[in-house]
């Protein structure tokens, strides 16, 4: 069975590019986000088997919305997706909870590495 995955990301292209990333290589996307606030509502309703969070976005930010899916069910699986510079942020998702992370610009075989090592 296809492992479900949400794509949160407030940027459509970079959705557009990790969702052409897992489907063609097996996963479903189940559903999108584009702010923190709409990834844990979706992560609610959608129950997916991973998430891929994007660090800076608008209304609430990647950590906020990570910390409040993991408080919600602490064995939600995050990965989070960051630009390059932003260390500090990825060690605080990492803190609070994020499995792994991937820089952008995205490479296919890193993405689909993070999420297969993330899904155990």
């Amino acid at each position: 069975m296809s492992k479900k995955i949400l794509i949160v990301d407030d940027a459509a292209f970079m959705r557009m590019m990790i969702k052409d990333i897992l489907t063609k290589n097996g996963f479903e996307v189940v559903g999108e986000a584009a702010d923190g606030a709409q990834a844990v509502e979706k992560y609610n309703e959608l129950q997916p088997d991973l998430v891929t969070m994007d660090i800076t976005m608008p209304e609430m930010d990647g950590i906020a919305a990570l910390k409040a899916i993991k408080s919600a069910d602490p064995k939600a699986t995050v990965i989070m997706c960051s630009a390059m510079g932003q260390q500090a942020m990825v060690i605080d998702a990492i803190q609070a909870g994020a499995k792994d992370f991937i820089v952008k610009p995205f490479q296919a075989d890193r993405v689909i590495e993070a999420i297969q090592k993330a899904l155990g």
